[in-house]
């Protein structure tokens, strides 16, 4: 009797732990990189091994936090595991556990990472165990539930999280081990008769430096400002993670004590009451409104004074021009200063009072309402996009009677100068050419996959295409085309896309994807090769006249594709098949049926692939599935004129005919 009743004892303990036990595997985000492995055998030993190490630390020492390494062969694995400090140990083994057991989908992918709720997993190629920030790892993830419609509730609780997570961000960074969660109760004189509570957490990873945990919680804490007045928010990065909540998702015991790293602010705060509590009411209100006005005017007004614009966007998100600097820094706007004319405005060079050079554009849209919010919308989410293949956006401005853009400077103009323009005599080497190619579809891959959201370019071309000075190419004008009025267009078009490279499925039916994109760039990267204009007609014999996309498909299907190549280029500079593999991907991307088509990051892995070519095959295509031909915008030359004429042309101005590359 005695056994039995032991017996359920046990099972109603172990039944209630189950009921605590709370592992919070819900999936924030999963990425792979794009690269395989090269020995599958090295690999999959070193991965198997790290990740074995990583789950002994944290089930058998206890530990919230693991790194390790094995550097066998020709691909070492470097992996860190971390769980929120709030969780339990056997929640924490459980989290790794399932993240274990996801990362395992990435297959043999070089770098992979697995971030839930309550833990994270990433391994890499490379040590990483320092990095704080790092582009690609930026990810926002916003509740759908806000407060209810009471604008006096939703502005405490905002001003109650923006005290939350700065106090978070200030002290965390000071604290062993990197880990602080706070709970602050909103005040109920203007809650009414809501209970509000919020909860933050800050966490750094244990490697990364004092400085870097504290410039990664400041760019989690800028993206966290587009969730509010959400009720909840989750930013996480390479080193940190950010979370505020109107629920509990913590004990109250577990909460830090963030008085002794706030610089002494608490005895400021008693100081100043002391001083001011003999004076009359009036007085103490006048006394306090100044210094929360000087406090916030401050925190906006520091990042402009540290004179780093690119890098105060990438702490404090854009930065809030005023026009009349924008005017100065332009000349008025003039036509010395402007450098392009764009589909989404004119773009000018400036000069800012603290002598950075940057690029404005005025934007071609009117300041309706809904025109300002949706600009404001896009330029925040812009704003978050950093990699190195893509124009940065340092900041707006809305206060004139033209929305302003302001970018990072390019100094080489636009690819289509090079090929086509002015800068033609300048001849590309083919070194630079492959490098465009790469790095223009890194970037792509970026907005497509690896941004939090999925951003469509829509307009890919050589113009779009800007190079730094080492001949780099950033791609420019992402995240515009939602800005464009459904009445109009920036060209002959109702869609935002240029004849010549708009998938043929969105140029005339308006089917809009990721493909889309991708078959832009196989008409950008064929114009590379070749040097030849998308719609220009180049004659291959007397009789036979053909747009690039017919002369390519047409060289290819003859197995003569390598004749493509731009005739400026020395046949020493690039060798053949390399160059046949580089135009085959690209007629992979511009196939008829969008399915076909690869994705960006699969371009990116094929054009790194160097055995593309098998000993018994002279074409990537003949052991798997043939390519299909291609299918061409052709339009008249007379919309071709208007197309760059009037912006609110539309596509039945234009003649169009869709017609297979086999015939006309």
């Amino acid at each position: 009797m005695a056994s039995k009743l032991v017996i359920i004892i046990i099972g109603w303990w172990l039944w209630l732990q189950a009921l605590r036990a709370s592992p919070q595997t819900k999936l924030l985000k999963e990425a792979c990189s794009p690269y395989n492995a090269t020995d599958f055998a090295d690999f999959f030993s070193n991965l198997n091994a790290t990740l074995s190490d990583l789950g002994a630390q944290i089930r058998e020492g206890d530990k919230w936090f693991a790194t390790a390494q094995q550097a066998r062969g020709s691909d070492p694995v470097y992996a860190m595991a971390q769980c929120r400090n709030y969780l339990s140990s056997a929640d924490c083994a459980a989290c790794f556990a399932a993240a274990e057991k996801q990362i395992h989908n990435c297959s043999a992918a070089n770098g992979a990472r697995i971030i839930y709720d309550g833990c994270f997993l990433r391994y890499e190629a490379n040590e990483f165990f320092d990095q704080a920030t790092v582009q690609g790892n930026v990810a926002i993830f916003c509740g759908k539930q806000t407060i209810p419609p009471s604008a006096e509730a939703a502005a405490a609780f905002t001003s109650t999280v923006d005290d939350v997570l700065l106090a978070l961000q200030a002290a965390t960074p000071k604290i062993n081990g990197y880990f602080a969660a706070e709970k602050r109760q909103v005040p109920v004189s203007v809650a009414g008769d809501r209970n509000l509570t919020v909860y933050g957490v800050a966490q750094c990873a244990h490697t990364v430096s004092r400085s870097g945990c504290l410039d990664c919680l400041k760019v989690a804490y800028a993206n966290l400002q587009h969730c509010l007045p959400d009720l909840d928010g989750k930013a996480i990065d390479a080193g940190c993670f950010l979370r505020y909540s109107n629920a509990s998702f913590f004990d109250d015991n577990q909460t830090t004590n963030l008085a002794p790293y706030l610089n002494g602010n608490s005895s400021k705060k008693k100081v100043i009451i002391g001083v001011v509590s003999g004076v009359g009411a009036l007085v103490l209100f006048i006394i306090l409104g100044i210094f929360i006005w000087f406090k916030r005017y401050f925190k906006k007004s520091q990042p402009l004074a540290r004179g780093n614009i690119i890098g105060s966007t990438e702490l404090q998100g854009p930065v809030n021009f005023k026009y009349n600097d924008l005017k100065h820094a332009t000349k008025n706007f003039s036509e010395q200063t402007k450098l392009g004319e764009g589909g989404f405005g004119d773009v000018y060079k400036g000069s800012l009072k603290n002598g950075k050079i940057v690029a404005v554009k005025k934007l071609a849209i009117g300041k309706t309402e809904r025109g300002k919010a949706d600009f404001e919308s896009e330029v925040r989410l812009i704003s978050n996009v950093h990699h190195r293949n893509l124009v940065r956006l340092l900041g707006c401005c809305n206060s004139g009677p033209q929305l302003l853009l302001v970018y990072e400077y390019m100094p080489n103009s636009s690819l289509d100068r090079f090929l086509f323009g002015e800068q033609r005599s300048r001849n590309l080497s083919w070194s630079e050419r492959h490098n465009i190619i790469m790095g223009t579809a890194r970037g792509l891959a970026y907005l497509h996959e690896e941004f939090h959201v999925c951003i469509i370019h829509r307009d890919i071309k050589t113009s779009n295409i800007l190079l730094d000075d080492d001949f780099n190419p950033r791609i420019a004008d992402f995240g515009l085309a939602k800005l464009l009025p459904q009445d109009r267009s920036h060209l002959s078009t109702r869609f935002a896309g240029t004849l010549g490279y708009t998938a043929p499925e969105y140029a005339i039916h308006g089917q809009l994807s990721e493909k889309a994109d991708t078959y832009s760039y196989g008409v950008v990267v064929l114009e590379i090769i070749s040097g030849q204009k998308s719609t220009e007609i180049r004659a291959e014999s007397d009789s036979d006249s053909q747009y690039l996309l017919q002369r390519a498909w047409n060289l290819y299907e003859n197995k003569k594709h390598i004749e493509l190549v731009d005739e400026k280029l020395e046949v020493d500079e690039y060798e053949k098949e390399t160059v046949k593999k580089i135009i085959e991907i690209a007629l992979m991307c511009v196939q008829s049926s969008p399915a076909l088509r690869p994705t960006m990051s699969e371009v990116v892995v094929l054009l790194k692939t160097k055995n593309y070519y098998s000993s018994s095959s002279s074409s990537i295509m003949e052991e798997s599935q043939p390519l299909t031909r291609p299918v061409f915008v052709d339009v008249s030359q007379k919309s071709r004129d208007n197309s760059t004429s009037t912006a609110s042309s539309t596509i039945s101005n234009a003649t169009v005919s869709i017609s297979r590359i086999s015939g006309r």
